[in-house]
């Protein structure tokens, strides 16, 4: 039926008049929302979800080491750390106030890690020959298996900085003197003499598999620590012989 715009149209009871304003702001509405939709999800491509602390401290400081030996202490930043992770540069510094807060972090932890498994293998066994050959090997397994880590404690260009060098003596220091101790046990040489050979020890297992590292895999790891664990327990091996 057909009314004029002048008439008055009767509507049954319950229905809701839309007029055209409402209309167009119905639809600006849902273009709003719909383009709101699409740009969370970009956002989300490129930003990680939300994580607990520890997992969100352990994702930050995997990304930051690889920023950290690719591009040294120096030459790193925290804008690539916070892209690397997916994350907001907010979000990083909720965790780490600093850069060198961040590198501090990642040197405790990988020296907790190594004197921990230095210290494994000295005590996995009463044998000393057995002790040296564990040793030697736990150190190159150390560096096959994270060479990041290795170069970023030992090669950092942060390491004659007080914190970083004070570090990495009490690391050398702990390990040093925990093969002293076997060391003066077994031979009877006097400490002094029992922790040079310590430190002996633990410097020819550094510079050794520091160069090993640079080989690039063209010498297989058991033949290169088995070569320094005999080299290391002929000397060894004499002093109570000598005594």
């Amino acid at each position: 039926m057909y009314a004029c715009r002048c008439c008055p149209v009767i509507l049954p009871t319950g229905t809701v008049v839309i007029t055209a304003k409402e209309r167009r702001q119905t639809v600006a509405d849902g273009a709003r929302a719909n383009d709101g939709a699409a740009k969370q999800e970009r956002s989300g491509s490129t930003r990680s979800a939300r994580l607990p602390r520890d997992e969100r401290r352990a994702q930050l400081l995997n990304a930051a080491l690889e920023v950290f030996v690719s591009n040294g202490f120096h030459g790193a930043a925290m804008d690539e750390i916070a892209e690397t992770a997916h994350v907001s540069k907010p979000v990083l510094y909720q965790h780490f106030p600093s850069k060198r807060d961040l590198y501090m972090a990642l040197l405790d932890s990988h020296l907790a890690a190594l004197t921990e498994l230095m210290l494994s293998a000295l005590n996995s066994t009463t044998d000393n020959k057995e002790r040296v050959k564990a040793v030697m090997r736990a150190y190159y397994k150390f560096i096959a298996d994270d060479d990041q880590a290795h170069r970023l404690v030992f090669e950092s260009d942060l390491i004659n900085d007080p914190d970083v060098s004070s570090r990495l003596e009490t690391f050398n220091k702990t390990f040093a003197d925990a093969v002293a101790h076997v060391i003066a046990e077994d031979t009877k040489l006097p400490p002094l003499e029992a922790q040079l050979l310590g430190r002996g020890l633990a410097g020819m297992a550094q510079v050794s598999a520091r160069y090993w590292l640079e080989t690039d895999g063209n010498l297989d790891l058991d033949v290169a620590s088995d070569l320094i664990y005999r080299l290391a327990w002929r000397g060894i091996s004499r002093f109570p012989k000598e005594s």
